[in-house]
């Protein structure tokens, strides 16, 4: 199976260097962005396997840049999935309503980080 490529969208240094860690270990390759607009750059030009989206983004929303990426035709099919500390009531919902196509809370869990990104991945259309 090709190696495949999540691009990571995430502001905060030390959550980036946990995933990357944890999924480069389990054979995926990561491109990073630190913002909003990073990511929108990035998205523009590539197309990932998957995109994990932190919510609380400098600049541009996560919200705001699943809406802008679910418009891009190349990213048709490009599961995104909302990576984010928001676990009040509805945020979930929120998430999902935006577009995301899933969910998963911070604090992550690392060994069931890998499970959970192989689940999104498999379930691509």
């Amino acid at each position: 199976m090709a190696q495949s490529t999540v691009l990571y969208i995430e502001d905060n240094p030390e959550n980036r260097l946990l995933v990357k860690r944890v999924l480069e270990a389990e054979g995926y390759k990561i491109v990073e962005a630190d913002s909003g607009t990073d990511g929108l750059t990035k998205a523009e030009t590539m197309r990932p396997d998957l995109i994990l989206m932190d919510i609380n983004l400098p600049e541009m929303d996560g919200y705001e840049l699943t809406r802008r990426l679910k418009q891009m035709q190349h990213l048709n099919g490009v599961p995104v999935v909302a990576m984010t500390a928001n676990v009040m009531k509805g945020d979930r919902e929120k998430t999902l309503a935006a577009g995301c196509d899933g969910y998963i809370q911070k604090p992550i869990d690392v060994d069931h980080l890998p499970v959970q990104i192989a689940g999104f991945l498999q379930a691509k259309p």
